[in-house]
């Protein structure tokens, strides 16, 4: 049965389950998550390749400004994550946004969105491990990529086949090695900058006021950093799909939004901060090394490559295992709703294992292209979901804008983590979701990721609303 928010399970989505399953029995999802998991999944998930291993091209592009880039699309992913906070507080479910804008907008919204983001999220399963593949063939070069990518997909299929604690547990010392690292990272760029670092000087703001100024290359430079700082914060959004698994989802989800913001300013905004403050941010060493490799072998730190290369790889190994478990959750839930193939829907010891093996292989097949085809259909796969994270985040802030009226009319006890400034801040979001839109559509080199994401969007939203209306689905909040 089609059901609004209000009429709803406060502790679980129950559309999240197989129709006739009861609650605790083998064929719904478990709740092995702990609350030390949820923390440190939302702790970690801040802390991803991208800033590492991305990093490099947003600074060569923006400059000292790339500080101002990190922090403006830090402020859109809080906003963002506020207003999923707030959906999934009220109403926890493994499809998340899925679920949300299926109710608020309609089941085409749903099937549209959450089919997107599992592309994403399978298609970047195969992109983390063969950069960990990379990273292994540099430290033993007699060996071939595709025996590491092997090796990692077997490991952390197993993980996910198995139950919901082991991943939780992977990702949380996979977390508490990130975090220490990029802790021990700022704490040492700090001393350098006030020069009580041995050896030395402190730097004042001769780095980002001189080698060209604060915008070296201009607006047009800032910008194309804006770019890459937005998809940098990419997969936070794991955290609100791992809730629904948790013993206290509605704690949990309330717990992890609020930190966002500090987490946000610490990790990303800070490091730039300390990377462009204390070495040029033209210095050779930047591209060559990376900037964190670069930053600390100024500061003579020995070893400095090799201990950033192991914090590198555990980040990616930790995106494959995430990514796997959210493109499994989110392929499972909409199978649960009927909007994909039923025999895929089938939970055994609290694990949808036909989702997971579905979800790997799509990612495996994804690195085999990777291998025979790399210009061709596996950067098709790239182009297809480049942008789809930015219309994941629209569906969220139109599906936030339609839900947070229907809680306040029905279910108001439900709100337990509200959106700032409702409704100004949901549709500054949405403003700044169509102003990185038109950045890419404005950037040559981002506008084919645009328009294949957008093509792709398309197919799913007329299959969505085919599907819709053969089966008489209400388009709407009032349909639900």
């Amino acid at each position: 049965m089609n059901r609004t928010p209000s009429s709803a399970a406060p502790a679980r989505e129950h559309g999240d389950a197989v129709q006739g399953a009861g609650p605790g029995s083998d064929s719904t999802l478990s709740n092995g998550l702990k609350q030390r998991h949820l923390s440190m999944i939302a702790l970690g998930g801040v802390i991803g390749a991208g800033l590492f291993v991305g990093s490099r091209a947003g600074i060569a592009a923006a400059g000292p400004s790339i500080v101002l880039a990190y922090a403006v699309s830090g402020a859109l992913v809080m906003l963002i994550m506020r207003m999923l906070g707030e959906m999934a507080a009220a109403n926890p479910a493994s499809g998340s946004f899925s679920v949300h804008a299926e109710r608020s907008i309609g089941s085409w919204a749903g099937f549209t969105a959450g089919w997107m983001f599992t592309a994403l999220l399978c298609v970047a399963v195969a992109a983390e491990a063969l950069g960990a593949a990379d990273v292994m063939v540099q430290w033993f070069p007699a060996s071939q990529p595709w025996m590491w990518v092997l090796l990692f997909m077997v490991i952390f299929t197993g993980t996910n086949l198995t139950a919901v604690s082991n991943f939780g547990e992977f990702e949380f010392w996979f977390a508490a090695l990130k975090v220490a690292a990029i802790g021990v990272f700022l704490v040492l760029g700090v001393l350098a900058i006030l020069g009580l670092l041995p050896g030395t000087q402190a730097p004042g703001a001769s780095h980002l006021t001189g080698d060209g100024g604060f915008l070296p290359k201009g607006v047009d430079g800032l910008m194309v950093g804006l770019l890459a700082s937005v998809f940098a914060y990419g997969g936070l959004e794991t955290v609100t799909i791992a809730a629904a698994e948790s013993k206290d989802p509605v704690r949990g989800v309330a717990r992890a939004v609020r930190t966002a913001m500090w987490r946000i300013a610490l990790f990303y905004v800070g490091s730039m901060a300390v990377i462009v403050t204390v070495i040029p941010w033209s210095a050779p060493s930047i591209a060559k090394s990376g900037p964190y490799v670069a930053v600390l072998d100024y500061l003579k730190i020995p070893a400095a490559g090799q201990i950033m290369n192991v914090v590198i790889l555990v980040a990616l190994l930790s995106a494959v295992n995430a990514n796997l478990y959210g493109s499994s959750r989110m392929a499972y839930s909409l199978i649960s709703r009927g909007q994909g193939p039923a025999f895929l829907g089938k939970v055994s010891g609290g694990v949808p294992r036909r989702a997971v093996l579905l979800c790997s292989a799509f990612g495996f097949l994804a690195v085999v292209f990777s291998f025979l085809w790399p210009t061709t259909v596996f950067q098709w796969l790239l182009n297809m979901v480049g942008a789809a994270v930015l219309v994941v985040w629209g569906f969220i802030a139109t599906a936030q804008l339609r839900m947070r009226r229907t809680l306040e009319r029905e279910a108001p006890e439900k709100l337990v983590v509200k959106m700032w400034a409702f409704p100004v801040l949901t549709w500054v979001a949405l403003a700044g979701i169509v102003a990185v839109l038109l950045l890419m559509l404005r950037d040559e080199s981002q506008r084919i990721q645009l328009l294949f994401t957008g093509g792709f969007g398309v197919v799913l939203a007329v299959i969505g609303l085919v599907r819709q209306r053969s089966l008489g689905r209400g388009a709407g909040p009032a349909g639900q």
